[in-house]
């Protein structure tokens, strides 16, 4: 197990040219690439490991996959082949999730799996509406658990009801309903990230989008992807935060996803009275851009209990801002955390309070009595977010985060870019 320690800084300006690329839409174009007969042409495709594991499972499913520098050719099959091994998902709950809706329609036999953390993440959440329609999953404790085994087959069309909000659950439910028998509809409590219906749209699938989304069935193959991923703003938001907390600070954050799904994050950080500035550049599948920020002084308190689907990602990385702000910081509505890499909630609660941070838990968030942040050796209980958060922390204080080779998973220079500000020391 790797550990890292992270040193103190005085202030720091940083221009950032090569944050990963967009982890949620680089997923999406390899596995859509599949609804095509036709070669995808995909730039700055993320190169971690969630994401490779993805075009490998592609690839077992009858694609062709070329690199030319950083230039993506991912070309169908035409028909969606019966894989002859187990597609491995690595740590990636995006990955064996909308894989779940992709083949529960098509004809075949599939068996979906991870590492020991995507193991022990809860599949339930998008099992049981999949089986809801008429889907054939089953898994460990009655489909709880991944390995995942799904008899492909046709589906019926269904009008469904999600009564929690979450890309993840949407995705796979509108993949599911692209080879249903009729139109299907699909609806959710609050619009969750909606990469998946920009991105169909673009390449002409039939879905039309409001409060309800109705989703036609396909009659004949999409069109391919002509798209150049852009960095991911979950991933950038790390040194966002870094910039709103170190004193005098600069972060300029270069072509980055604007989408308002993607960026509350940065507004939460915003009303807390970080200087912020976003310059859209380009709209095509995504509004494009650049994202500043600048230390603006002391950050304040603030509630978070809206939106949560939307940034559902940043909050370990905002907890660190809320642990140094003014005043009281709730998170609320956000039970979501408990079930990605690690429990979120418990992580983040732990991990604050080996700072010397107070802060209390609840079911469904936390509540941070803003101070100070003290040096402390931190557990990230192989969850990335969590790893990076706290290093981050330790620009201000310094710190010891341990098992540290989970940062791979999906932001592979994140030690790079870290290290254009203070010198990482891995022991």
């Amino acid at each position: 197990m790797i550990s890292v320690e992270i040193e103190k800084v005085k202030s720091f300006e940083l221009v950032c040219k090569n944050i990963a690329s967009d982890k949620s839409i680089s997923h999406r174009s390899a596995i859509f690439s599949l609804l095509s007969d036709q070669p995808s042409i995909i730039k700055n495709y993320l190169k971690a490991e969630d994401t490779l594991n993805t075009l490998k499972i592609v690839q077992k499913l009858g694609a062709e996959v070329k690199w030319d520098d950083d230039i993506l050719t991912i070309t169908p099959s035409g028909t969606l082949k019966e894989a002859d091994d187990v597609l491995d998902c690595g740590n990636s709950g995006t990955a064996i999730r909308l894989f779940c809706g992709l083949l529960s329609s098509i004809d075949g036999y599939f068996v979906l799996t991870g590492d020991q953390y995507l193991r022990k993440r809860p599949m339930k959440r998008v099992v049981q509406p999949l089986v809801s329609i008429g889907a054939s999953i089953d898994g460990r404790k009655e489909g709880s658990f991944a390995p995942l085994s799904i008899r492909g087959q046709k589906l019926q069309s269904f009008d469904y009801t999600s009564n929690i909000s979450s890309a993840q659950v949407k995705s796979a439910l509108i993949l599911a309903a692209l080879k249903a028998d009729g139109r299907c509809s699909f609806s959710e409590p609050q619009l969750s990230r909606d990469h998946t219906e920009r991105m169909l749209q673009g390449m002409g699938a039939k879905l039309e989008v409001g409060d309800k989304i109705f989703i036609s069935p396909l009659t004949k193959p999409l069109k391919p992807l002509q798209i150049s991923v852009p960095t991911d703003p979950s991933s950038a938001f790390f040194f966002a935060v870094a910039a709103a907390i170190v004193k005098d600070a600069r972060v300029e954050i270069k072509n980055v996803s604007l989408n308002k799904t993607r960026i509350e994050g940065y507004r939460v950080l915003q009303s807390m009275g970080a200087d912020i500035e976003y310059i859209e550049k380009e709209n095509t599948y995504e509004p494009i851009g650049d994202i500043i920020v600048r230390y603006n002084g002391k950050l304040q308190g603030v509630k978070v209990d809206k939106n949560i689907s939307w940034l559902i990602d940043e909050l370990p990385a905002l907890s660190i801002a809320m642990a140094v702000a003014q005043g009281e910081s709730v998170v609320q509505n956000a039970a979501e955390l408990r079930v990605k890499e690690s429990d979120r909630i418990t992580t983040v609660v732990n991990g604050l309070k080996a700072c010397g941070v107070s802060v209390e838990e609840f079911e469904d968030g936390y509540k941070i009595v803003g101070s100070w942040l003290n040096p402390a050796t931190i557990n990230s209980y192989g969850d990335h977010r969590v790893a990076m958060s706290f290093c981050i922390a330790g620009l201000l204080c310094g710190m010891r985060v341990e098992d540290v080779e989970c940062i791979n998973t999906s932001f592979p220079n994140f030690f790079e870019i870290l290290g254009s500000i203070t010198t990482p020391r891995f022991c």
